[in-house]
C-alpha cells in the first residue's frame, strides 16, 4: 500500500561506514533541473555528502584518509539512481524507512539541496561519475573533516524534518542506525502528539 496522503516515504542506508538518504526522485528533480537530465525519469535517487578527494578516489591511500581526517577538505555529493524501493535495491545493507509529513519532507529535501553547490546561475557542478550503479558526483557545499563527516551530514539532515536528534557527536554509520532503532517508539509518540515522523521499522514497511 502506498504512503497516505500527505506523507512521503524516504529511506536511510547504512552501507556500513557511510549513510545516504534515499528520496523520491520527482520533487528533487524540479528543484534541481540538472539531476532530471543526469539521471532521467527515475523513481528514487540516493544521496551521501563527503570529503571530495577521498569519496572519489579509485585507490583509497593513507594520505587520503588523514587529510580528510585531520584538516578541513571540500565536499561532494554523491547521487545514485535507485530503480526500485530501498530495502530491495541495497539488499545487502541495513535500510530504515520513515516517513515525513509535507513540510518535514520539504524541508528535508531544501537541506539536500543546500548542500550542493551551485554556481551564479544557480546549476549545479558535475564531477566525476560516482562509485557504484548509476551514479554521479556533484560539487558539494561545506567542508569535511573528523567532526564534521558524511553521517553527521544524515543527522543534520534528519533535524531539518524535525526529528529530535543532536548532530554533534553523530559521526559514525552505527550513530546514525543506533538513534533510528532507539527512537522509533518516541518517534511514534511524537507522531501523534507533534505530527511529527510515523514509527520506523527495519524490515520492509508500508507508511500509515
Amino acid at each position: 500500500m502506498p504512503a497516505a496522503a500527505g506523507q512521503e516515504e524516504i529511506y536511510i542506508v547504512s552501507h556500513g561506514w557511510h549513510t545516504g538518504f534515499v528520496v523520491p526522485a520527482k520533487q528533487i528533480q524540479n528543484q534541481l533541473p540538472k539531476l532530471r537530465k543526469r539521471f532521467g525519469d527515475i523513481p528514487y535517487i540516493e544521496f551521501g555528502w563527503g570529503d571530495k578527494d577521498y569519496y572519489q578516489a579509485k585507490e583509497v591511500t593513507t594520505g587520503l584518509t588523514l587529510n580528510a581526517i585531520l584538516w578541513p577538505t571540500d565536499s561532494v555529493i554523491h547521487a545514485v539512481a535507485v530503480p526500485e524501493k530501498a530495502d530491495k535495491y541495497f539488499a545487502n545493507s541495513i535500510v530504515e524507512t520513515l516517513c515525513l509529513s509535507g513540510r518535514e519532507y520539504s524541508s528535508l529535501l531544501r537541506f539536500i539541496s543546500e548542500s550542493f553547490y551551485k554556481d551564479a546561475h544557480g546549476e549545479i557542478l558535475a564531477l566525476k561519475g560516482g562509485i557504484y550503479g548509476n551514479s554521479q558526483f556533484y560539487k558539494g557545499v561545506g567542508n569535511f573533516y573528523f567532526m564534521n563527516t558524511c553521517n553527521k551530514w544524515i543527522a543534520k539532515g534528519l533535524k531539518s524534518a524535525g526529528m529530535d536528534i543532536s548532530p554533534a557527536f553523530k559521526l559514525t554509520a552505527d550513530s546514525i542506525m543506533d538513534y533510528l532503532k532507539e527512537n522509533r517508539q518516541s518517534l511514534a509518540k511524537d507522531s501523534t502528539e507533534h505530527s511529527n515522523a510515523t514509527p520506523l521499522h527495519s524490515t520492509p514497511f508500508e507508511c500509515r
